[in-house]
């Protein structure tokens, strides 16, 4: 059986009993928050267009509203279904526009009918779960500070076949500006909505998507909730985005649009472009100077690996400030000894001893002490650059206020993935998502592929502006080998800020090279001790990853799914 149908069957697939239980909840609820859904209606064919509206009528939650506005649809057999199901329920308000106008002036109009505290946005083919309003109340009524809420979705195809779910994860703006990753079901307070001047004209295809930037600009994240539970079936039909993002070419182009104009309204001199699989990046401003790059190599012998590191730093690397910071420890190898004077005297590179057993994070700490560059690199000694950009890319992000460490796109050297950013909880601690796949995998939802907030990244290669550093204290130095860069992320976002990883900055990584797998007594038990103090000190958090959604598994890097769900 395919997993998601697997899934499903388990753990998505409400009977009689609990279908009765969900409207016993709403009954608890009282007079709960009313919600107006959103129904801009075009030419749709009419089995799907009764099959959305009675989504909306099958809801366990009464207090609905729902607004059509059919964009003058030249199909009689519109109006006549539209008609039949306003005499059906007085919940339902039907108007007809004059002339066609598109999608986001229809979305209008039927905002114009909206009486409720809060608009749901549900396009005319598409259908919600049956509990989908009601998990919005509860949410609301728990915390009626709430402002914009936002679900998991999947996809329905011709037959009734639900598939490719996207499990989300909870609010990550970088996210946003790089996919709409919100879309379905999303709920906004409907004064919110009207306050920010609706659905812009301009923007079809990715009206929902300028929509939420908008509604979210300068809103406490706090306000913001993500329900990691499939509410809404996105329905995959020829011509629908659903099914291929290239069925409606210009929404990719609207939506790059929308994120660049976000970006001026909040961030100058940041800029979208939009990306071959319709998603877009970010390019962020360095500031004027760019600020002095320190980049920590500490390493052992194995001068082969030594010489392909900086050499390509050195060959490689556009970033016009920075310096390559080797930092011996103990290597003994004729070779490696040659190779590490050899480099002393090239431009931009400095070779310190630091003689003492080893221990990663006392060995960055003090060089970190050693140098005077802005923002601190940390790179392994067996990591070699594939894109020039690559320094560029993560300084451009490490100098945002609000960001801390930044991660990026390690490949072994046959193309397959090293490293696109950690997850807690797998495996126990944290590991490396889609580590193995290869070069070019989407990840889930499409998640490889962009920028985006993770609650850590690996130190094989990253940046962070030295102020963040000092601030928290550098890396564990009880931490020796292991996870002392999941911890000092842990310790970052302790302190207010995001972690980033981006694929646009592009490195080789052969992994382990010069300090071996833990494959002796002393090692594993050395590894088995830090396992135990991050469980000790992290405890529940590395079950909850925000970035990570409960309903995917803990116990595979691919983004399999979870059984059971978690929570």
């Amino acid at each position: 059986m395919d997993p998601y149908a697997a899934w499903v069957r388990c753990f998505d697939t409400p009977g009689p009993a609990e279908l009765a239980r969900m409207r016993e909840r709403a009954a608890a609820l009282g007079q709960g928050p009313t919600f107006s859904v959103l129904v801009p209606v075009y030419n749709t064919p009419e089995r799907w267009l009764r099959r959305c509206i009675d989504s909306v009528r099958a809801q366990a939650y009464p207090h609905w509203q729902l607004c059509i506005a059919d964009d003058a649809s030249p199909d009689p057999a519109v109006a006549r279904v539209l008609e039949e199901y306003a005499a059906l329920d007085p919940r339902i308000q039907v108007v007809r526009r004059e002339r066609n106008g598109h999608i986001a002036r229809a979305s209008n109009t039927a905002l114009e009918m909206a009486t409720g505290e809060f608009v749901a946005l549900l396009d005319h083919d598409d259908e919600l779960r049956p509990n989908a309003l009601l998990e919005m109340a509860e949410a609301i009524v728990a915390d009626p500070g709430l402002e914009l809420l936002y679900s998991d979705e999947d996809k329905l195809d011709a037959h009734g076949r639900r598939f490719d779910p996207y499990f989300k994860p909870d609010w990550n703006p970088d996210l946003l500006r790089s996919q709409n990753y919100v879309c379905h079901l999303t709920v906004v307070r409907t004064a919110r909505v009207r306050a920010v001047g609706g659905f812009r004209p301009g923007f079809e295809g990715s009206q929902d998507h300028d929509l939420v930037l908008r509604c979210s600009e300068g809103l406490e994240p706090a306000r913001i909730r993500h329900l990691p539970r499939v509410l809404y079936h996105w329905r995959a039909i020829e011509g629908s985005t659903a099914l291929t993002r290239e069925a409606k070419d210009y929404a990719g182009a609207a939506g790059a649009r929308a994120v660049d104009e976000h970006l001026a309204r909040c961030h100058p001199g940041a800029r979208a472009s939009e990306l071959s699989h319709g998603h877009y990046r970010v390019h962020w401003p360095l500031p004027d100077p760019a600020p002095r790059v320190s980049l920590l190599v500490p390493t052992r012998d194995r001068a082969d690996l030594l010489r392909t590191c900086v050499e390509s730093l050195l060959a490689r690397t556009d970033y016009p400030d920075f310096e390559v910071v080797v930092v011996d420890n103990g290597s003994t190898e004729p070779d490696a000894l040659a190779c590490l004077d050899e480099l002393g005297r090239r431009d931009r590179v400095r070779v310190l001893r630091y003689d003492a057993p080893f221990n990663y994070s006392a060995i960055n700490n003090w060089a970190a002490a050693q140098c005077d560059g802005e923002v601190l690199g940390l790179v392994n000694n067996d990591i070699e650059v594939i894109t020039p950009g690559w320094l560029r890319e993560m300084v451009s992000h490490a100098v945002r206020p609000e960001i801390g460490a930044v991660g990026a796109m390690l490949y072994y050297p046959d193309d397959r993935i090293q490293h696109a950013g950690v997850v807690l909880g797998i495996h126990g601690v944290a590991a490396h998502v889609y580590c193995g796949m290869p070069r070019g995998y989407p990840g889930h939802g499409g998640r490889a592929r962009v920028a985006q907030q993770l609650s850590a990244v690996t130190a094989a290669c990253m940046v962070v502006r030295r102020e963040v550093f000092e601030r928290v204290g550098g890396l564990d130095e009880s931490l020796q080998v292991a996870f002392n860069d999941i911890d000092f992320c842990l310790r970052v976002r302790q302190a207010g800020y995001r972690n980033l990883w981006t694929p646009f900055a592009e490195l080789y990584h052969h992994e382990s090279a010069s300090r071996g797998t833990e494959d002796s007594p002393g090692k594993r038990a050395r590894f088995a001790g830090e396992v135990e103090a991050m469980l000790r000190r992290w405890g529940p958090l590395l079950q909850a990853d925000p970035a990570w959604n409960p309903n995917l598994s803990l116990s595979s890097l691919n983004a399999d799914y979870a059984f059971p769900p978690r929570g």
